[in-house]
């Protein structure tokens, strides 16, 4: 039997890649390779709808598809360790599996609070198991800090007034989203935590976690102490790929995501990678380095990897204008492309008030959208992105706005 094609990390991305490599027609064997004992599952989820009472986890294909319709051998529970390009084989288990073609799909890590002691009470959110540990405490009625006010960071807040907790959001910067709204729009995102009743404390910084064995209290960088029995760090995540240490393969200096080229290819032959472990050149907003943590990018990455690496149909560049939602006490927030700095518009409502639009200009096109309560406008700005559209096509859009 010929080596299989191996795609290490059973998330949206190496779930695409699989179902992407059938669909184009590969009949060849493959092995799909996850760290969790659990068949690949969403995780946008885990910070929004399954918090609530009762929700089980969105397992996106059964186990018999798998195996039996798609052919895959799985390989869940135990983490890749090593990956010899030479000898074209994936460690797992202390089993070294060979390989034709292979997809790094393996995710990322949070990062943790720095110098923070281990403490019970205390999470990052990242997997199932993380999630359930955060509802359960939601449920008991615990008063939460939440570290980060982020998309995770946000959300989890949300889910605790909606329980009616107390929450304190802790944000370094000073506005929410500062890099993916700027300073205007992150502003209007602090609004929306105060006047759900968040206590929102930006330009601060945990100083220090009080308890013996489990979490008590935290110390800000203002002096102030917030009493908690949960506190959820979300201050961002890292590509998981300490695993790649001597395989060769290249790595950011900077957060040691995956290099790779336009089409996904990384340094190594035939070993592509997708989703958030990917850094790579996008073409359509011409940004030489860029890295996704996002539900659509992992998908289109996950299909483009597999296709590209596996030489299924004409080797394509991969492109996009990103997109992400997320949901804020009842609200529904989106975004597309980038926030470029030349200038910020607001066409539709205001900042202040319950739906918007606003639009972001890079030189004379249109870089990126965010949207307030507005579902129906957003995906039309990613075809503006997509197609390189000017700045006044963008404001043309909906006339009737700006009028």
């Amino acid at each position: 039997m010929s080596a299989p094609f191996v795609v290490i990390g059973a998330s949206l991305a190496g779930l695409r890649a699989v179902e992407a490599a059938r669909n184009y027609g590969y009949d060849g064997p493959i092995t799909l390779i996850g760290a969790e004992p659990h068949l690949p599952y969403d995780r946008p989820p885990l910070s929004k709808a399954f918090l609530e009472p009762g929700a089980e986890a969105v397992v996106f294909r059964e186990e018999q598809h798998l195996r039996d319709d798609l052919g895959v051998d799985l390989r869940l529970g135990a983490p890749a360790t090593s990956l010899d390009p030479d000898a074209r084989t994936v460690t797992v288990g202390g089993e070294a599996l060979g390989y034709r073609a292979a997809v790094i799909a393996t995710g990322s890590t949070p990062v943790p609070l720095p110098g923070a002691p281990a403490l019970r009470g205390v999470h990052t959110l990242r997997t199932l198991d993380d999630a359930r540990a955060i509802r359960d405490a939601l449920h008991a009625g615990a008063r939460i800090v939440v570290v980060g006010a982020g998309f995770i960071g946000s959300e989890i807040a949300s889910a605790a007034r909606r329980y009616g907790n107390p929450v304190t959001v802790v944000e370094a910067a000073p506005v929410p989203l500062v890099r993916a709204a700027g300073p205007l729009v992150g502003a209007a995102l602090a609004r929306l935590h105060e006047r759900a009743g968040t206590d929102l404390r930006l330009g601060t910084s945990v100083a220090a976690l009080r308890g013996s064995d489990t979490v008590e209290a935290v110390e800000l960088s203002d002096g102030s102490v917030i009493d908690a029995d949960l506190v959820v760090v979300g201050i961002g995540s890292r590509p998981a790929t300490g695993w790649l240490a001597g395989s060769g393969v290249a790595l950011d200096p900077g957060d040691g995501g995956v290099r790779c080229d336009e089409y996904l290819a990384t340094s190594v032959p035939d070993v592509y990678a997708a989703g958030d472990v990917a850094h790579w050149p996008n073409q359509l907003l011409d940004v030489p380095v860029m890295r996704l943590e996002n539900w659509t990018g992992a998908a289109e990455q996950g299909a483009a990897a597999a296709r590209n690496a596996l030489g299924l149909g004409e080797r394509t560049p991969y492109a996009t204008a990103p997109y992400v939602w997320s949901d804020w006490y009842d609200h529904r927030l989106q975004f597309v492309g980038h926030p470029a700095p030349d200038e910020v518009r607001v066409v539709l409502g205001d900042l202040d008030g319950p739906r918007f639009v606003a639009i972001y200009r890079s030189g004379e096109r249109i870089a990126g959208a965010v949207t307030l309560n507005e579902p129906g406008k957003v995906m039309k700005y990613r075809r503006l992105i997509a197609r390189r559209a000017g700045w006044q096509d963008a404001i043309d859009l909906f006339p009737a706005l700006t009028a």
